[in-house]
């Protein structure tokens, strides 16, 4: 488990939520609730008002749930909605008004223009400071409703454009809530049930008709494990939870021991109320995993929970914009690169935030410094996600539009990052508990992932962090998150923002990694004695290390860039330190009568994808001349195409001193050294001529690519017009379907009246007020 990340912890109103809904208005604790039932939040845009009708009319009588309804409503008009809802459903329907409670077998409705939450048991309105751009009242709402009420929190998800409701759909799934969605061939409009459905939390997609009967479902499965959670607060079963976590450990690819089991318990109790099970069924459930891997998945992505966003907390990422990222840049030594670590990184969101702002601080200090950002997390799924850099249209509302000009790319399912960014980030799965760290690191960012480990597994996170980071590194934690002091491992740089700085030596023995498997199935990490060698391996190893000295060539491991992975025998004979910044570059360091010979190797090595022997190499060594040859011969390895380039003496035969020298022969030599020499002066020029067309290749490409800039600059406008006709026509929709209803009521009316005048057969006039006739 330990890697992933969990769900922000804190407030509903201090989330990050488009154009600044909530500005001055209080935040809401958790609720105590006297009244314990269920809320259904019901969101809705184009074609929403014929779903949410027929699924009031579906709802039978007596059922003890509140329902708030949030409708996509045009502004600028009042709301008709109360009127065409309140006919066909048994319960009392309202419009909201700010303070108002919230009570059972009641409808609640959004007014136009304004924000929803609830807390304390009541509604709170609050008004956009924005009308243009994208509007969540959707997610606004489900992420305070998460919090106020838990297990008991609904989110059903209709008819409707866009994505509102994606995100706040998450915290619901975090706190135990049930998740629902209109099917979406069924739908009106599908953008809105499609994008929640994308997010993989969904736990039920259904017509509309059948959301009833789920929704009474559920709450007939949830009113167990809440009493329970309300009559036992804070006890653990001893009993079935150990069996359950063993099972995860030994059929999955994660590892729960040392994750709280508070959380542990609340979410598995939830995935067996949806299969059916009471907490007295652990052996049925036990055999659900065993007989259905999907299941089993399930269960391991719900402890799993993916909740995340762009620069979240904003007091911490301005803190960290304005001062703490700017001194790192500005005191960053030029040959060294910023090493920025993000363990649990999820979908990616934070990496890119940070990134972001280290190469805003960049630019503004003008300083290029090589930036290597570490992202990390346990789940394959998320860290493929991360790396394709491509995120909803939703993510306006978080990232300043400045930003999204100049770091993404616009395309037709969102924002994508763009290319220098992904490059700059390196996304890795890792679990934190159970694999080795990043090392030498300027700062870690690990926010809201320790709220959910044991105090063992936080020392040990702690100690690995200390571990991490370079003498004064910085590391930051989430708002719940803090470090014991006392142990004069970090001190206090900004408490509120929960940023400390490294300082203390690393402790022997403070940390230790787990050596095993890597293909996803880990073993569990167990204290052992430390034992010395024994006397077989030594001398293994001492034979070993005499024989690759005296008899193993030079050999050198690098990748399909000329990197240099790993080295063995006397390279030094061979290679060089180059000038300069420090590279790892093969043919950097190579001297100079080498280069070529090397270059050429390693080219018909890759082109063939064959062994390469090129021979005719010459070194002097102890001042004897000694012949050499250039072995390459590519390799794979956990899927890397990688070149293992070999200095080899040449195999020369013996001569015998007494032969006479041919004095044409030593002519020969020297007109093959002149004509070698020539043709070495050549290939030198010819590879120059390749560099030089290389740089024109990158000049016309940068060309090409602000023209291209220009042109994506040219379609986001016409992308952002198109959405903001697109909003438009959603409220359009909705205003049109409530007149088409008030025009039905007037039609029956005119009808009524008709048949009243006609059936009592008396002779009637209308006039108006000037007596003329009307009808």
């Amino acid at each position: 488990m330990p890697g992933r990340r969990p769900p922000r912890a804190g407030s509903a109103p201090s989330l990050s939520l488009p154009n600044g809904a909530l500005a001055g208005t209080t935040p809401l604790g958790p609720l105590d609730h006297t009244d314990d039932f269920t809320v259904v939040g019901i969101g809705a845009s184009a074609g929403g008002l014929d779903a949410c009708r027929k699924l009031v009319a579906a709802m039978p009588a007596g059922q003890s749930m509140a329902f708030i309804l949030v409708q996509h409503l045009d502004p600028t008009h009042e709301s008709m909605m109360v009127d065409l809802l309140a006919a066909h459903t048994h319960m009392t329907v309202r419009q909201v008004v700010d303070g108002m409670p919230i009570e059972r077998d009641h409808l609640y409705i959004i007014p136009p223009g304004t924000y929803l939450a609830v807390g304390h048991g009541a509604l709170h309105l609050s008004t956009p400071e924005a009308r243009h751009g994208a509007r969540l009242p959707f997610d606004f709402l489900l992420l305070s409703l998460a919090e106020q009420y838990g297990r008991r929190a609904v989110c059903v998800i209709l008819s409707g454009t866009g994505a509102d409701g994606s995100q706040g759909l998450k915290a619901i799934k975090a706190k135990g809530g049930f998740v629902i969605a209109q099917k979406p061939d069924e739908a009106g409009f599908d953008g809105m049930p499609l994008s929640a459905i994308a997010t993989g939390a969904v736990d039920l997609v259904s017509p509309v008709a059948e959301i009833p009967a789920a929704l009474i479902e559920h709450d007939r499965r949830a009113a167990p494990l809440v009493s329970q959670d309300a009559a036992t607060p804070g006890q653990q079963s001893p009993d079935w939870l150990p069996g359950i976590i063993d099972f995860l450990r030994a059929n999955t690819a994660h590892d729960f021991r040392h994750y709280k089991q508070g959380t542990l318990r609340r979410r598995i109790e939830r995935r067996m109320a949806l299969h059916g099970h009471g907490i007295g069924a652990i052996d049925r459930y036990l055999e659900v995993l065993r007989s259905d891997k999907d299941e089993l998945e399930l269960l391991a992505t719900d402890l799993l929970i993916n909740v995340t966003s762009f620069f979240r907390d904003a007091a911490v990422f301005d803190l960290l914009a304005k001062s703490i990222v700017p001194e790192l840049v500005r005191n960053q030594p030029p040959d060294q690169p910023l090493r920025i670590w993000v363990p649990g990184c999820s979908t990616g969101e934070e990496a890119y935030s940070l990134a972001i702002l280290f190469k805003e601080a960049m630019t503004t200090a003008q300083r290029n410094l090589k930036l290597q950002v570490f992202a990390s997390d346990v789940d394959p799924d998320a860290i493929a996600s991360a790396r394709s850099g491509l995120y909803p249209g939703k993510i306006e509302a978080d990232v300043a539009s400045g930003r999204l000009a100049h770091f993404f790319t616009k395309e037709e399912n969102g924002y994508r990052v763009s290319s220098d960014m992904r490059a700059a980030v390196t996304f890795t799965v890792q679990d934190v508990l159970a694999d080795p760290p990043f090392s030498r690191l300027d700062l870690v960012s690990c926010r809201n992932l320790l709220i959910y480990l044991d105090l063992e597994a936080q020392a040990k996170v702690f100690a690995l962090f200390h571990f991490a980071l370079r003498d004064g590194g910085l590391l930051v934690l989430g708002s719940a998150e803090s470090i014991n002091q006392t142990d004069g491992r970090f001190e206090v740089v900004a408490k509120p923002e929960r940023i400390y700085r490294r300082i203390g030596g690393t402790r022997a023995g403070a940390i230790g990694f787990s050596i095993g498997p890597s293909d996803g199935m880990r073993l569990p990490v167990r204290q052992v004695q430390s034992r010395g060698p024994s006397r077989q391996a030594a001398l293994a190893e001492v034979c070993r290390r005499t024989v690759l000295d005296a008899y193993a060539p030079a050999a050198v491991l690098i990748n399909r860039r000329h990197e240099c992975l790993y080295s063995l025998g006397p390279t030094d004979h061979y290679l060089r330190v180059a000038p300069g910044h420090p590279t790892h570059d093969l043919l950097a360091m190579a001297h100079d009568d080498l280069h070529i010979k090397l270059r050429i190797a390693i080219q018909q090595a890759i082109q063939g994808n064959t062994r390469i022997v090129v021979a005719g190499g010459k070194i002097s060594r102890d001042g004897n001349p000694v012949s050499f040859n250039i072995d390459v011969r590519p390799l794979v390895s956990d899927g890397e195409d990688l070149l293992l380039v070999c200095f080899a003496d040449a195999q020369v035969l013996a001569t015998t001193p007494s032969l006479p020298v041919v004095p044409g022969s030593i002519t020969r030599v020297a007109e093959l050294e002149q004509e070698l020499a020539a043709t070495r002066t050549e290939l030198q020029g010819a590879i120059r001529n390749l560099d030089y067309s290389n740089e024109e290749h990158r000049a016309i490409n940068e060309e090409a690519s602000s023209i291209n800039e220009e042109y994506q600059s040219t379609n986001e406008e016409l992308l952002t017009s198109k959405e903001e006709l697109q909003s438009l026509n959603e409220e359009l929709t909705a205003l049109n379907a409530q007149l088409q209803e008030t025009l039905e009521r007037q039609r029956t009316t005119a009808n009524d009246l008709q048949n009243v005048l006609y059936s009592t057969d008396i002779a009637t006039l209308f006039l108006d007020r000037n007596l003329n006739i009307r009808f």
